[in-house]
């Protein structure tokens, strides 16, 4: 079957269209983004505001025109957190099935760390023994721990590079102190966390999914996306790093000229370097491994083994 798979997110709205049947890998047929940033458009009263959800609205309804012109069977759509956390999602998930003809379905922060731990297990397989995954967005950052394709735990915390990046950092390049202030913050909300997931055995892999991740161990060395996803891929601490040494002097303008980094995220590339820094520093270890499987995957995964919902 033909599965389109809408991903609203903070940063961009992404139609993913594969062929897939159950048992078999999933065949990409089209990959396709807007840039919205729509948790920039959340005023101060948290509501997403008028432009965003016009954007939003037009967006979507561009992705269903083209999965249906792609002949797909079924349109998955869901959203993460920029329209999670807005204090008016109720209205906008309604302006959104009137005016574009979608059902979204907001997925909660542990939904997501779920499937995206389900669509590592299914990368790495059995052999991978125990998983502990992590997925930094715009908005959150995902983690989830376990032996097998349910998380024994699955967590999300409000550190995503979007959200830090416009809470955190002053400046282009953002100042000296901002950044230190930065890392305190992100590692002090981390020791909770932390600690529910090494609760249990020590995990046998530790496994980092995500754009801001793949830019991460892009900038410190690892292949480039057009060598494909089989390529092992590794972000090592020293690394990493030396990238924020690099980047923490560089205007977003400067840093989306870099290969491997987009225009629409360079100005959160910082923040996500920090959170990732700060979770090896937790966690004790002193690479992540890389997956290209993530969020998109798992969601067609669970629908391909024919559980009801996402």
């Amino acid at each position: 079957m033909r599965l389109g798979v809408l991903d609203v997110g903070s940063n961009t709205v992404h139609l993913l269209v594969v062929d897939a049947h159950r048992g078999g890998q999933p065949t990409p047929q089209l990959s396709r983004k807007s840039v919205l940033r729509l948790a920039e458009h959340i005023d101060d009263r948290g509501d997403l505001g008028t432009k965003g959800a016009d954007a939003l609205v037009g967006a979507v309804l561009g992705a269903r025109r083209q999965a249906a012109e792609l002949d797909c069977d079924e349109l998955l759509a869901f959203a993460t957190s920029a329209v999670r956390d807005a204090r008016n999602s109720a209205k906008v998930l309604a302006r959104v099935a009137a005016d574009a003809g979608v059902q979204l379905q907001v997925l909660t922060g542990p939904d997501e760390a779920e499937l995206t731990f389900l669509a590592i297990r299914r990368w790495f397989g059995w052999s991978a023994g125990r998983l502990l995954c992590l997925d930094i967005g715009g908005g959150s950052l995902e983690l989830g721990v376990g032996d097998h394709e349910v998380p024994e735990v699955a967590l999300s915390v409000p550190l995503g590079a979007g959200r830090l990046t416009r809470e955190w950092l002053s400046g282009d390049p953002p100042s000296k102190e901002s950044v230190e202030k930065l890392s305190e913050y992100v590692a002090a909300e981390l020791s909770g966390p932390m600690r529910a997931l090494l609760a249990g055995p020590r995990p046998d892999r530790v496994v980092a999914s995500s754009k801001t991740f793949r830019t991460l161990a892009r900038l410190a060395g690892a292949a480039p996306s057009k060598e494909g996803p089989r390529v092992p891929r590794r972000l090592h601490v020293n690394g990493l790093q030396q990238v924020i040494g690099f980047i923490s002097r560089m205007t977003a303008t400067d840093l989306a000229e870099l290969d491997g980094v987009s225009a629409a995220r360079a100005h959160q590339t910082l923040a996500g370097a920090v959170v990732a820094l700060e979770c090896m520093r937790a966690l004790g270890v002193e690479e992540f491994e890389l997956c290209p499987w993530a969020l998109r995957e798992g969601v067609i995964l669970r629908r391909l083994d024919g559980i009801e919902g996402l």
